[in-house]
């Protein structure tokens, strides 16, 4: 299988970076053919602009609209989205690999999801969740939390588990496009769980990466 990982860190020795090499590690032993999409390594821009297409429709610049009209003219949208289109339609299984930040993704992971996620290609009007247009694909979030695990529960600081806080993005933007969704792994407490604890967090993320696509655990999955 194709494996895309969409890795949002700007730091090679972060935490992040150790479950996007493990993850790379695992997938590239069991045979798949493994990509990853660097996206601060690439200089990917966050912000949806006009220049994102080759040519627009003229008079009122609506940025989906636009999305749905570069599909139809082939792709004709920058270079660095078709790039991360192409892995895209390619690949049978997508991770995000990213810290949590603010109930969150970092701002450079939204901008993928705003610019390649496009109208035409990933969904379309009539067409989303069990009818959406990347429907046959898996995905799932790899996530690094700094907060202490007490802090994400229902009674707890944050007042939501992890499933909730990232519903948007499950349910809202990966579902939504037809994916069928993995549970999410987040790993908690990064920051205070010192290094016998992060060894153990990467030890959990190993079996589920292992036992992924021979068993997968579904969030989201469409008959």
């Amino acid at each position: 299988m194709n494996v895309l990982i969409v890795y949002a860190h700007n730091e090679p020795t972060s935490f992040t970076s150790a479950m996007k090499n493990l993850a790379v590690q695992v997938l590239g032993g069991q045979g798949h053919n493994v990509s990853v999409s660097d996206l601060y390594g690439q200089g990917f821009s966050a912000t949806a602009q006009k220049w994102d297409f080759i040519t627009t429709t003229g008079g009122h610049f609506n940025y989906m609209l636009e999305q749905k009209h570069a599909a139809k003219l082939d792709l004709a949208y920058s270079p660095d989205i078709i790039a991360e289109i192409q892995k895209i339609k390619e690949a049978g299984l997508v991770l995000f690999v990213a810290p949590v930040w603010w109930f969150s993704v970092p701002a450079i992971l939204k901008g993928w999801f705003d610019r390649v996620l496009a109208m035409g290609v990933a969904w379309d009007s009539g067409r989303i969740y069990e009818n959406g247009l990347l429907r046959g694909r898996q995905a799932m979030l790899i996530l690094a939390a700094g907060g202490p695990q007490d802090y994400y529960q229902e009674n707890g600081r944050h007042e939501a588990v992890p499933q909730q806080i990232l519903h948007p993005i499950n349910h809202g933007t990966l579902a939504f496009c037809g994916f069928d969704v993995h549970e999410p792994f987040v790993a908690l407490n990064v920051l205070g769980a010192g290094d016998v604890g992060r060894v153990q967090m990467l030890k959990d993320l190993e079996y589920r990466l292992q036992n992924l696509l021979s068993s997968p655990n579904w969030l989201v999955h469409h008959d």
